[in-house]
């Protein structure tokens, strides 16, 4: 399957170096009721897990000590701050943090139990591709727990995303991205299936999205 991508490796990697030494300001309070749910999606699975678009680590300290987790990102100014949070917390449950893009992990098939991205979907230039890899690292039995946004079918919130999407490419996502995307992955990816959608603060704009890899599913 072809998908033609609206963003650009070179453009959000360009941004998300802009955002580094701001982000954990400008973001945190904002994002933290998803962020928190998030974590404890995840939880309920435990066991190894993989935060994709980890950024500075700003969840790193929050999840239980008895989680492993692994990190990546395309930002290398991101994960620099994300290196410094796990020493300043002395995060000894924390693996390992890599510079990986998420649509080609340089991991293992089926060697996570859970799968988090937080705000990374519409941030990413092929998010089907994507998610096939969120799927191809996940252990049979375990969840891809997702926190985004999704773009509004109709009325005047859709007409502002739509609106405002070529400044939003420049600062590195997509504000009008259709739930449909994640249905027509969904469609077409064996052995998964969609367990959660739960708006998410703020105003409901977010959703928490669950997807579990059936039990008896072969590695993809």
């Amino acid at each position: 399957m072809t998908v033609i991508s609206d963003l650009d490796k070179g453009t959000i990697e360009k941004a998300y170096a802009r955002w580094a030494p701001v982000y954990d300001i400008v973001f945190g309070a904002v994002f933290d009721r998803g962020r928190q749910a998030a974590i404890q999606a995840a939880e309920r699975i435990g066991g190894r897990i993989l935060e994709v678009g980890v950024g500075t680590g700003i969840s790193l300290p929050h999840y239980r000590r008895d989680v492993r987790l692994t990190g990546v990102d395309i930002s290398v100014p991101m994960l620099k701050k994300a290196h410094e949070r796990v020493a300043a917390h002395r995060l000894g449950n924390v693996e390992a943090l890599a510079v990986m893009d998420a649509a080609c992990l340089g991991l293992a098939d089926a060697s996570f139990d859970v799968v988090v991205a937080q705000y990374v979907i519409t941030a990413v230039p092929h998010p089907e591709a994507t998610l096939d890899e969120f799927a191809r690292v996940l252990k049979p039995g375990g969840e891809i727990v997702l926190i985004n946004h999704i773009g509004a079918e109709t009325g005047l919130r859709r007409a502002f995303e739509q609106g405002f999407a070529p400044v939003a490419r420049q600062l590195g996502w997509r504000p009008e991205f259709p739930w449909r995307r994640l249905t027509g992955w969904l469609d077409r990816a064996p052995g998964m299936r969609l367990i959660e959608r739960r708006p998410m603060p703020p105003l409901g704009h977010f959703s928490l999205i669950r997807f579990g890899k059936d039990a008896l599913a072969a590695a993809a």
